[in-house]
């Protein structure tokens, strides 16, 4: 049997799937770190439970692929301390972030995390890899579909202009 001998797992991972992976354990270190400071500076109980939640998914994220990485011998990227609670008071208002641009901010990552999960999922030779990225692409879409509908109903999005004159 050659190196592509069916079982992924055996499989080495080519340096495309070593390098999206890695860099996506990065981006979700530096994003961790940003919406626990979001949660610090956030009013809405909503908001706050969507990035609480976004945490969680990005942590679950970030120990599958380590532990993918360390199985080929391969270091992660470093984590970040985790940040210490505050509340909005501890936070003068004019250094705060208001709850419309964290929601604007955590809107564009979601997209930014899609193109990257189909990124590597394009990029994979191993199955196994590409079927967790395709998850990975799964919830964060579902998360985008919370994120959209809370951006609706707080009257928060700011669409672009909409064609309306549709000729007959």
């Amino acid at each position: 049997m050659g190196v592509m001998d069916g079982n992924p797992k055996k499989e080495p991972m080519h340096y495309g799937e070593i390098i999206g992976s890695w860099a996506f354990v990065g981006a979700n270190n530096g994003l961790i770190s940003a919406y626990e400071a979001f949660v610090n500076h956030a009013g809405d109980r909503e908001l706050i439970k969507l990035l609480e939640e976004s945490v969680k998914m990005m942590q679950s994220e970030t120990k599958e692929i380590e532990k993918l990485l360390k199985a080929n011998g391969i270091v992660p990227p470093p984590s970040l301390p985790s940040r210490p609670k505050a509340t909005t008071e501890d936070i003068p208002a004019g250094a705060r972030f208001m709850d419309p641009e964290i929601s604007a901010a955590v809107s564009i990552n979601v997209g930014q995390g899609l193109v990257s999960c189909s990124e590597v999922m394009g990029q994979c030779l191993r199955e196994d890899i590409a079927m967790m990225f395709g998850k990975f692409h799964t919830e964060r879409a579902m998360y985008g579909a919370k994120l959209l509908k809370l951006n609706k109903d707080k009257g928060w999005i700011v669409p672009p202009p909409l064609h309306s004159a549709i000729p007959e």
